[in-house]
């Protein structure tokens, strides 16, 4: 008790401060000798396993730094959806039910006392090509998509194998940059979970998909495992209606496990985490860097500690309930992270790499560009009216003191991912702080929000597959497809954690909102004014595009994105 009556006693010093003037040496250093025991004793750094970022030290939320904990109205909300979702499905009897689905309508009827516009769409697309080749430009993993200018040599298709639209063949579409790819090496070999003492399957396929001449993306060839073989064949459209399905079924079962671990788990929420924590252990609050971040750290250390206690744990849900659960989980997340780079974390650059610039009806892309551009105006801007030189980049000590710790404890020393170990100009520091905030705001939203729009109709997004996928073609049916599904009580928990995590709080602060006024100088307020008023011109201009959509795309339009990793 009394070290707690420390810490708030500091916090109350370090609140009363925050709203100093123009930053000086003088002021930060006073409030840094104040807060050095709050952050000496509360926020140290933790290794929850090895070979992923490391994440503060906390025995329970209450041990979390005051101003990054829920709010009482965020922690009411998230307890009684959490509840409300649980009852709801364990009145009906599913929730401990260890039953296979007998007929998709029994999933349906589950499904339609919670939908949305577009999971009820979902629900009547899902066996389409084309709406499956959509998601993986508008879904919830629009990153894994890549050009293909040459065939992987364990992908070994051929013209004869093919039905091209327009005739052409695939070496000319290659040529053309029609031909795309979606490759799951990180799933290769993987021990999948038991559920309900059954084993489960998780396999790594290599997806390729063609933009025919109307600018639809349609899968042409699916392989589900990585190494060609006799009983691993090659599916194609034109094989039988389940054997193509039941294909698609494995591909989108295995882009639930590479979407939640690597895209969003590791790549917004433990990354945000990171950088909320390098920022409260290494920069006083008088310090311009801290104004402009401390907003897009909101909630994000509290959320991460429930992640890890009630999804990721031993007994948490995506554990015991995933086929990528257990043992697979961490591997994941470690060969994720082994292959991030701080290209693939900067969106324009990422979508070069990738080769996707001018592919159409890739909404992700034209408006995450834009929440881009207008984020480093802004930053560029309050950045550039305190640094007036490189020098002085160079020059400031809890500056570089704050990147190191990010690449030390968030990219585990890894020079090979590109991340900066210091800051020596001011274009490096904008670039850098630009991705801090668009990874916790912008990219969070897109790889969050729609998780119950297109996983709440399980059979579009199975958390876990039960029998191993076809060996020879021809033998699939109905009756295969439903006793591959997972059980009953997979498929309601699945459900109801994606229902909770799409769940917009009451307390919601949409991106480039500050209640708390960090900054009182006119230069920067007037930067707060312009770049809220460009997100809300990107927002009317997303709005208006949506209405001519038949799937709109909202996970980018600034009024619904968060100003942080808060759910």
């Amino acid at each position: 008790m009394a070290i707690l009556n420390v810490f708030f006693s500091a916090l109350r010093i370090l609140d009363d401060n925050h709203h100093l003037g123009k930053y000086s040496r003088e002021k930060e250093l006073k409030l840094r000798e104040r807060s050095c025991i709050v952050c000496s004793i509360f926020r140290r750094w933790d290794v929850y396993k090895e070979g992923i970022p490391h994440c503060i030290k906390a025995e329970h939320p209450l041990a979390l730094p005051y101003e990054v904990r829920f709010s009482f109205t965020k922690t009411s909300e998230f307890l009684l959806t959490a509840t409300k979702g649980l009852t709801e499905l364990n009145l009906k009897g599913l929730a401990f039910s260890t039953e296979k689905w007998t007929d998709i309508d029994d999933i349906r009827n589950v499904f339609c006392n919670k939908t949305t516009d577009i999971s009820e769409y979902v629900e009547k697309h899902w066996r389409d090509d084309d709406f499956f080749g959509y998601q993986y430009l508008n879904g919830v993993n629009p990153i894994l998509i890549q050009r293909c200018t040459v065939l992987p040599r364990n992908f070994p298709v051929t013209d004869d194998m093919l039905f091209l639209r327009g005739g052409k063949s695939l070496a000319k579409e290659m040529q053309d940059g029609n031909i795309f790819l979606c490759d799951y090496k990180r799933l290769d070999g993987l021990k999948a979970n038991v559920i309900n003492g059954k084993q489960q399957y998780l396999m790594a396929p290599l997806v390729l998909l063609h933009k025919t001449p109307d600018d639809k993306l349609m899968p042409i060839a699916i392989q589900l495992k990585q190494t060609p073989a006799e009983d691993n064949p090659i599916f194609f459209p034109t094989d039988s209606e389940y054997d193509w399905l039941t294909a698609k079924i494995f591909v989108r079962s295995a882009d639930f496990s590479e979407h939640q671990l690597n895209v969003h788990l590791l790549r917004t929420h433990l990354l945000a985490e990171v950088f909320a924590v390098s920022l409260l252990r290494n920069v006083p609050m008088v310090h311009p860097l801290y104004k402009l971040l401390i907003p897009h750290t909101r909630y994000t250390l509290q959320i991460n500690f429930l992640a890890r206690l009630l999804l990721i744990s031993p007994s948490g849900v995506f554990t015991q309930f995933a086929s990528s659960g257990g043992e697979a989980m961490i591997t994941i997340l470690k060969r994720s992270m082994s292959s991030m780079t701080y290209r693939s974390l900067c969106m324009p650059e990422d979508i070069a790499e990738r080769g996707m610039e001018d592919v159409p009806n890739y909404y992700y892309r034209n408006d995450g560009l834009m929440v881009w551009d207008i984020i480093n105006r802004f930053v560029k801007g309050v950045l550039g009216h305190y640094y007036k030189s490189d020098a002085e980049v160079s020059q400031d000590s809890e500056l570089q003191q704050w990147i190191q710790d990010i690449f030390e404890h968030g990219f585990l020393s890894q020079a090979n991912t590109g991340i900066p170990q210091r800051l020596s100009s001011v274009a490096e520091l904008v670039k850098f702080v630009t991705m801090v905030i668009f990874t916790g705001s912008g990219q969070h939203s897109a790889v969050n929000c729609g998780q119950f729009d297109y996983g709440g109709w399980m059979p579009n997004n199975p958390i876990s597959l039960q029998l191993p996928p076809p060996s020879t073609k021809g033998k699939t049916s109905e009756a295969t497809m439903l006793n591959t599904f997972p059980d009953v009580n997979t498929t309601v928990q699945g459900m109801s954690t994606m229902w909770l995590l799409s769940k917009q709080s009451s307390d919601f602060v949409c991106l480039g909102l500050y209640p708390e006024e960090h900054f009182c100088e006119e230069v920067p307020c007037k930067l707060i004014s312009n770049f809220q008023g460009e997100l809300e011109i990107l927002s009317t201009a997303i709005k208006t595009r949506n209405k001519g959509l038949d799937v709109p795309y909202t996970y980018m339009d600034p009024a619904l994105v968060e100003n942080s990793v808060a759910i």
